[in-house]
């Protein structure tokens, strides 16, 4: 298989840099886009640290349509893994406007650039949201996407009509890959999740409240109909889920993919609640967690966990590590920031 330079947009973030790490040691080439809105530019010396290769990085905003064309010109790509966008629910749902053009806008001029420079190959970075509250548990890609619950989740839905739509008029090959919640570092310690500001996502408050940089750690509901009350989700480790990427970049490569735009869950296929997180984080850290009841969150749902199958089958991949060893790199992770 000819390997070729490969663009991560969004490259420098939790689940981008793990992608870079798993390319770089596959052989492949890659350069990075990344604006830095939610991330810092150390992360490329923790990628650099793991593989002994320095990617390439170019920090571009991809609201910008102009820049988006020129790197085109400058650089030859022969796929995409695109991550760069807003993804917090309850952020998306105070201030829509930003997401909507954030998430589509970049979307959009990246495809028309590639569309003009003949690059047909992309792996969409899409989330289980689009699947709202589902009818049955787990998840298969075959439920049925349903409206919306917040505004971040609609723009995943709407990016996945966007490929639909273009890979069925043109040469696009298109995969998006459908992510339950993505958690954990790299076993290195070297790179890991790093939000800027008050985190958005459970796991990183998790570590900040244990490491005493959060006073305390906000469970959103504990009335949901579960064993426990609060929301369960599936929970998968940042480096299986950055091998699915790999995996999904070699299906369009080789040709071998069956349609022109394909869908796949990437999760454990296992839910754990909100309450036994937290008791799984205690067990591995040794520390006790201050964490208060309060109100459910708006654009939360109940239970999602996946249905893997299809991604075991097509793309010979399977998630490896379990909630303790994420829950484990993640604390680890958190002890090496200053």
């Amino acid at each position: 298989m000819e390997k070729g330079k490969i663009l991560v947009t969004g490259g420098l973030g939790f689940i981008g840099s793990h992608t870079v790490v798993e390319l770089q040691k596959e052989g492949f080439d890659v350069v990075i886009i990344d604006d830095l809105s939610n991330t810092r530019i150390e992360v490329l010396e923790g990628i650099e640290g793991i593989t002994g290769i320095q990617a390439e990085y170019v920090n571009l905003d991809l609201k910008n349509k102009v820049q988006v064309q020129a790197f085109f010109d400058q650089h030859k790509i022969e796929g995409v893994i695109h991550f760069a966008a807003s993804k917090a629910v309850g952020e998306s749902v105070e201030k829509p406007l930003k997401y909507y053009e954030n998430n589509i806008s970049s979307l959009l001029y990246l495809l028309d650039s590639m569309n003009d420079h003949k690059v047909t190959n992309i792996i969409f970075s899409s989330s289980c949201t689009v699947y709202g509250q589902a009818d049955e548990l787990p998840i298969t890609e075959n439920a049925p996407i349903k409206l919306a619950e917040s505004p971040y989740g609609n723009t995943k839905q709407i990016g996945e009509e966007v490929l639909k739509d273009v890979s069925k008029a043109g040469d696009l090959n298109a995969v998006a890959l459908r992510y339950f919640n993505p958690i954990g570092a790299h076993s290195s310690g070297q790179i890991g999740e790093l939000p800027l500001g008050v985190p958005q996502n459970l796991i990183p408050f998790v570590t900040q409240t244990a490491a005493g940089i959060r006073k305390e750690l906000s469970v959103f509901g504990d009335d949901y109909p579960t064993d426990d009350g609060t929301a369960i989700r599936d929970y998968i480790h940042v480096v299986d889920l950055a091998k699915a990427h790999i995996c999904a970049l070699k299906r369009l490569i080789d040709g071998k993919n069956k349609s022109k735009m394909e869908f796949f869950n990437i999760g454990t296929g296992k839910g754990s609640s909100v309450l036994e997180v937290i008791k799984t984080f205690e067990k591995v850290s040794k520390k006790d967690l201050n964490y208060k009841i309060v109100a459910r969150r708006e654009g939360d749902i109940t239970a999602a966990y996946a249905d893997t199958s299809l991604a075991n089958k097509e793309l010979n991949w399977k998630a490896e590590l379990g909630l303790e060893e994420a829950l484990a790199s993640a604390w680890q992770w958190q002890l090496k920031q200053k």
